[in-house]
């Protein structure tokens, strides 16, 4: 009997696989990962939290989704069909969008080394990280290396945890949900490393979106506990008082403590950031963040003095404000207040992380941060 030898060409499932992204497999290991009691930023923040007044947290919010516009119907990113369809409505765009993906790696670095103390949070979704991959830009995956494993800036830069395609958490079915989010966790850890990921514990969830089903939202709240997450960014005007009405002024700009009770009586809680109303990307752009903080000063919780902390968000590529007005007003906020919260007290530019952990080694108590809940409930 003569021996057929096996075939060296891929099979058709092989290679699909190879085009697909790395999002599932290491669940339990991941798991592991993520879920630990390290402080992330106190080791190395250079801010003291006696010489803070007030603080400004600001993040940029990236996506571009994965269309089945290839060569026959092949999954590409929109930012290719956008550089490939150039004529086609807003497309011109695709260069300036590209430029906005990279530009932290360059502005982090130049107003580190000119001595200044940036702040910035990063959000990008899976599909957006899966498409540079899929288009070669290693040119841009390289920059946003630079400034998450280079010890050097890690102080400086937060990234967030979102959902793998920007899917809204509302109208995603609950045993979606955790899937969406370990997604992405598969793929952050596949591209920037093991050490980058267990450092990523705030939350931005797609569109600020915040689910107030009970059942929905007490699933999404242990969905993220369980995924490692510590925080979660959340919309003002998603959240109410326990007793239903809106939040009072002042508790905008501490950590409100997320309550979720779903209809079998259980709840849960997370740490919850607000994100003031406004006009996300002017107010980003023009770091108006930062002149608002100026006007607030130290709050009490519980007993404890922490400095207030203003949080926004906003799309970091979206818009002629965005593309043209942010990278000419952040440079400039950092000479401004480079000593502030090291040898100078004042106002500064602080991560969401960084912030929980400075305020929670002087005293705070998450338990004792004022509650909310859903809208509605």
């Amino acid at each position: 009997m003569i021996a057929t030898p096996l075939s060296t060409k891929p099979s058709a499932l092989q290679e699909l696989m190879s085009e697909l992204p790395d999002i599932s497999g290491r669940e339990s290991e991941i798991a592991l990962l993520v879920n630990h009691k390290e402080p992330v930023f106190l080791p190395r923040t250079n801010l003291r939290v006696e010489h803070m007044t007030s603080g400004f947290a600001c993040a940029l919010h990236m996506h571009q989704p994965t269309i089945p516009a290839g060569t026959k119907g092949k999954l590409i990113s929109n930012l290719q069909y956008m550089f490939e369809h150039a004529d086609e409505g807003d497309n011109h765009n695709a260069g300036v969008f590209a430029w906005c993906y990279s530009r932290m790696g360059d502005f982090i670095p130049e107003l580190v080394g000119k001595g200044c103390n940036p702040r910035i949070m990063l959000d990008y979704s899976g599909n957006l990280l899966w498409g540079l991959q899929q288009m070669g830009r290693e040119n841009i995956i390289e920059k946003l290396k630079g400034i998450t494993c280079d010890p050097q800036y890690q102080p400086y830069v937060e990234w967030l945890g979102t959902m793998w395609s920007h899917a809204v958490v509302p109208s995603t079915p609950i045993p979606d949900i955790k899937l969406q989010i370990q997604a992405w966790q598969h793929y952050f850890a596949a591209t920037f490393g093991e050490d980058a990921l267990k450092r990523v514990k705030g939350f931005s969830p797609p569109e600020m979106h915040l689910p107030n089903h009970p059942d929905t939202l007490y699933e999404y709240i242990k969905a993220l506990k369980e995924c490692g997450y510590r925080w979660l960014m959340v919309q003002e005007h998603s959240v109410e008082r326990l007793d239903g009405s809106g939040l009072w002024h002042d508790d905008k700009y501490v950590p409100n403590r997320l309550v979720a009770r779903n209809s079998q009586g259980e709840t849960i809680s997370i740490t919850a950031l607000i994100k003031t109303q406004g006009s996300d990307t002017k107010l980003v752009a023009q770091m108006q963040p930062y002149h608002e903080a100026k006007g607030r000063s130290k709050q009490t919780i519980s007993n404890v003095t922490v400095p207030s902390c203003v949080t926004q968000i906003a799309d970091g590529e979206n818009g002629g404000v965005m593309m043209n007005e942010f990278p000419r007003d952040y440079p400039i906020v950092w000479p401004e207040i480079q000593d502030n919260g090291q040898s100078t007290a004042g106002v500064v530019g602080v991560n969401g992380t960084e912030y929980l952990e400075l305020i929670e080694a002087a005293g705070a108590n998450p338990e004792d941060y004022p509650p909310c809940q859903a809208i509605h409930q």
